[in-house]
């Protein structure tokens, strides 16, 4: 894979892009439900996916997405947290991953300042090829979590 050594970059660099995503899912308006989520619970999960990015995109199989994100699905029913803010949750955490994507892979061309240990140059090619993986894994991410969230919501209906 082109991108390789961008994804370690980002595995490497998973507590500060957690701690990010953290601040901005606990203070985003369109996640207000989160405030609810004991913060040890949440701050492993959205770790999770920067810790394993490699793991998440470089494996043909969907089990370990499929199985991981139901559950997360299922938990946030659990918690009351409605559909639209989980999402939006996802979301955020796609968009700080997506903005360090930007910020440290260089297109030779570009010009861009990075800190010189933090400089990883890769060709366009390998950033599209990157942003596209990304973009898959959490298109199937939130569509597994959708339904692990309606599994449960459907559970929890026939029980009462």
């Amino acid at each position: 894979m082109l991108a390789s050594r961008l994804i370690q970059l980002i595995e490497t660099h998973a507590q500060s892009l957690t701690r990010e995503a953290m601040q901005d899912i606990l203070t985003n308006e369109h996640t207000t439900s989160f405030r609810q989520v004991p913060k040890s619970e949440l701050e492993p999960r959205v770790a999770a996916i920067y810790q394993n990015l490699g793991k998440w995109i470089g494996d043909p199989s969907e089990a370990a997405v499929k199985e991981e994100y139901e559950y997360w699905g299922r938990m946030r029913l659990d918690q009351g947290i409605p559909l639209s803010e989980i999402v939006y949750c996802v979301t955020l955490t796609k968009k700080h991953l997506s903005r360090f994507i930007r910020e440290h892979g260089l297109v030779a061309f570009a010009g861009d300042r990075v800190a010189p240990g933090e400089l990883v140059p890769v060709e366009l090619y390998g950033i599209q090829e990157l942003n596209y993986m990304v973009g898959d894994f959490f298109d199937k991410a939130l569509y597994f979590l959708v339904c692990g969230y309606e599994a449960a919501a459907k559970t929890s209906r026939a029980a009462s």
